[in-house]
């Protein structure tokens, strides 16, 4: 398969994604989002960084972008799509995904690493672990909270559609390991399809041996089983 990530002005992350997929042995290029989703594009990457500055919300012109029409559309057949960080805040923007992201309850750019809790395996990207399972990311982003109606967000958890909540290396949550502020420890969600997912944390850069933990390999490898059972 080929990944395209779509880099935007101010994307930061589409180097780290290309580095990490291809040392998954997964294809990737980088694709300049005016040029539009190459013929051969089977996976998506909406990566991180500051697309237009985070001029009037972050991820808001982005999603504009004419290219997104391809991604939403390419998505509606099953194509793969992960949007990571300023990703996951376009995938919101553009309707891939629902929800918001927005200014962190501290009010401050948050970067460090955190735990995650595994809501379920049932999906391309966390085949790799089992229910419960605690992973290790990075955060970094200052614009990461997670937002929706409530009654929105219990018809979410009702159709399993969280995937990842912040916690403890315990895999306890609360507002103690909630390092944005985001609504039930949310830290990731699917599309209507468990093809798309965007999420705040960066699973790029726990992939890499050399940079530090490797949990976030089994995110990135559900580029191929997502491709599998399209």
């Amino acid at each position: 398969m080929t990944v395209s990530i779509v880099r935007f002005g101010g994307s930061n992350c589409d180097r780290d994604a290309e580095r990490a997929l291809e040392h998954l042995d997964i294809d990737a290029e980088i694709v300049w989002h005016e040029d539009g989703l190459p013929a051969d594009t089977s996976g998506i990457v909406l990566p991180g960084g500051f697309s237009y500055g985070d001029y009037l919300r972050a991820g808001a012109m982005a999603a504009r972008s004419p290219i997104m029409a391809e991604v939403r559309e390419a998505a509606a057949e099953g194509t793969p799509v992960l949007g990571v960080c300023n990703g996951a805040q376009i995938g919101c923007e553009s309707g891939l995904t629902e929800g918001a992201f927005t200014t962190n309850e501290s009010a401050r750019f948050q970067c460090e690493h955190v735990y995650l809790r595994v809501e379920r395996a049932d999906t391309p990207w966390t085949a790799a672990y089992d229910e419960g399972d605690v992973i290790e990311v990075p955060i970094a982003h200052g614009e990461g909270r997670y937002e929706i109606d409530d009654d929105r967000l219990d018809e979410l958890e009702d159709e399993g559609r969280v995937l990842f909540r912040y916690c403890n290396e315990n895999g306890e949550t609360g507002p103690e390991v909630n390092p944005n502020g985001s609504k039930h420890n949310v830290a990731g969600v699917l599309g209507e399809r468990e093809s798309v997912a965007v999420l705040m944390p960066h699973p790029e850069r726990a992939t890499l041996p050399d940079v530090g933990p490797t949990d976030g390999q089994g995110i990135l490898r559900g580029f191929e089983l997502a491709e599998t059972e399209a």
